[in-house]
């Protein structure tokens, strides 16, 4: 069991390894005591206990004074929020995703647009509004500004069925790597409102999207308005499974668009 010409508490802990990558004990779940442990493999507790001190200096378990030993969560250590576009997340809810563009065209960049784009005050950028509908009823808004370069590469795809982050991944080999959100309330102008098919001065949800490619190179600035009949925010926080952690800070596991019934 043991491989011979190895220190036998590195045996112990590859063992241990080996069988939390192949899912013999998930996130959270006990691991054999030190008992149990020494008595598997013939050695002392104090050859077990370097084994999983190794382990815990890795952060692949957590041990509990009184308890025994724990298969740490290895997830609260990524970025787990999702970043992802706008038919990703209506798939996620079940519904059929489209998009109606209503303008695209060069303007010059607005002053507060400038600074995100890293474009010069006066350059000229791509606007492209979008109406975003689901089951083929109006669900945001988006007018989103791109650098003219990014904005050269999509005018001649179908931008009512493709979106910006697959035409640039899927195309053009430019990942989308890293995105910042601030979410707001807005009330709807004649524009929104025409185009959401609601009241002037109906509240909305607003959210200022930009998205960065390798070298924090930005892909676009979005204002997307929601209908807040249509859709909610949700966030979702977990508390760290390793006791000696910040309570403070709580890593964020999911912020995700919760969508209602598009039912009328």
């Amino acid at each position: 069991m043991l491989k011979e010409g190895t220190p036998r508490h590195e045996q112990i802990s590859n063992w241990i390894r080996e069988q939390i990558k192949a899912g013999n004990y998930k996130a959270d779940e006990k691991l054999p005591s030190e008992n149990a442990l020494s008595d598997k493999f013939s050695v002392s507790r104090v050859t077990v206990r370097r084994a999983l001190q190794t382990l815990e200096n890795e952060q692949l378990i957590y041990r509990r004074q009184g308890l025994g030993s724990f298969v740490k969560d290895t997830r609260s250590q990524q970025p787990l929020v999702r970043l992802v576009d706008f038919v990703e997340d209506m798939k996620q809810a079940g519904l059929e995703a489209s998009s109606r563009v209503i303008q695209m065209s060069p303007e010059t960049v607005p002053e507060e647009v400038a600074p995100a784009l890293k474009v010069d005050v006066g350059k000229t950028v791509i606007r492209l509004d979008r109406l975003r509908l689901g089951n083929n009823k109006p669900v945001a808004f988006d007018i989103t500004w791109l650098p003219a370069f990014y904005g050269q590469l999509i005018e001649d795809y179908d931008l009512s069925t493709k979106t910006i982050y697959g035409i640039l991944e899927e195309e053009f080999d430019i990942p989308v790597k890293k995105g910042s959100y601030r979410i707001e309330a807005a009330n709807a102008h004649d524009y929104l409102a025409e185009n959401l098919e609601v009241s002037k001065g109906t509240a909305l949800l607003l959210i200022d999207r930009l998205s960065l490619t390798i070298g924090e190179k930005p892909i676009y600035y979005q204002k997307r308005y929601y209908r807040t009949d249509r859709i909610v925010y949700e966030l979702k926080v977990e508390r760290p499974s390793d006791p000696k952690a910040s309570k403070e800070n709580m890593p964020l596991r999911e912020f995700m668009p919760v969508f209602k019934s598009t039912e009328e």
